[in-house]
């Protein structure tokens, strides 16, 4: 990987020969968040600027197995922007006019405008993710949306979106503890459903669906993240670290106002 923790185009995925913890990348977890602290300081100066500027726009896409983080993700690395600049998603179930359109239809309609940033909690990789494990829809159905995907992306991009896909890699033990601690905790209970222990049971065939959505929709301008993520602290860090990098890459600037601000007077 050219990029820390980025898949590279044409590579093939084995989430087993993927790392889940942070030992071999970060060390020290007080540290890391008080760099966290920090990056999130620039990153809310180069979110006004995008708002301002109103130009160019950010999609950021989270796919992730259950209980994978996404929510405290959302939470951690975006808590403190101004809401203002700031969309959320969270893709579910199909209602009935969805699925009276393509399966595209209901996501282009949540893409962030310019000046913002669109997170997706999960997205339109739930139709070849979930439609493929629950066969929901066959196979020929399905398959060609990889292709339908990959140029849909591409158009975003060609319109001005830069989009950051990560995928929350956790581990089977991290699920389980996380089950068992919503399981525990009254005021999580709301966030188990029985239906999450029959996915587990699925996680070979997720496994499969996850390493093929990422091999064939890893683009060049569109590229997915395998964060390592059964530590929070260093999940945080490393997504505030993409997004940063990221928003310099596309240096919004403050508009110029038009007018010259000493020309004007209060009394």
């Amino acid at each position: 990987m050219s990029v820390l923790h980025q898949i590279e185009f044409g590579t093939q995925v084995h989430l087993r020969d993927l790392p889940t913890r942070a030992d071999s990348f970060h060390d020290d977890r007080k540290q890391a968040e008080q760099e966290t602290a920090t990056l999130k300081e620039q990153m809310r100066l180069l979110q006004r600027r995008l708002y301002a500027e109103s130009k160019q726009q950010l999609l950021v896409v989270l796919q992730a197995r259950d209980a994978g983080g996404k929510d405290g993700t959302i939470r951690k690395v975006f808590g403190g922007i101004n809401p203002q600049g700031v969309t959320v998603h969270s893709f579910k179930v199909p209602s009935p006019e969805e699925l009276a359109h393509d399966f595209l239809w209901r996501i282009h309609r949540k893409v962030p405008a310019k000046g913002m940033i669109g997170i997706f909690n999960r997205s339109h990789y739930e139709d070849i993710l979930v439609v493929r494990v629950r066969k929901l829809a066959p196979e020929k159905v399905w398959r060609p949306r990889f292709e339908h995907i990959n140029n849909f992306e591409r158009n975003l991009v060609d319109s001005g979106t830069r989009i950051l896909k990560f995928f929350l890699h956790i581990s089977p033990e991290e699920q389980k503890e996380r089950f068992r601690d919503r399981l525990e905790d009254p005021e999580k209970f709301w966030k188990f459903s029985p239906d999450d222990l029959a996915k587990r049971k699925l996680w070979g065939d997720y496994s499969d669906a996850f390493e093929e959505m990422m091999e064939r929709c890893s683009t060049p301008y569109a590229p997915w993240y395998a964060i390592p993520a059964d530590q929070k602290w260093y999940r945080n860090l490393v997504v505030t670290r993409t997004i940063l990098a990221t928003l310099q890459e596309m240096n919004p600037q403050f508009p110029d106002p038009g007018f010259n601000p000493g020309d004007y007077q209060l009394d």
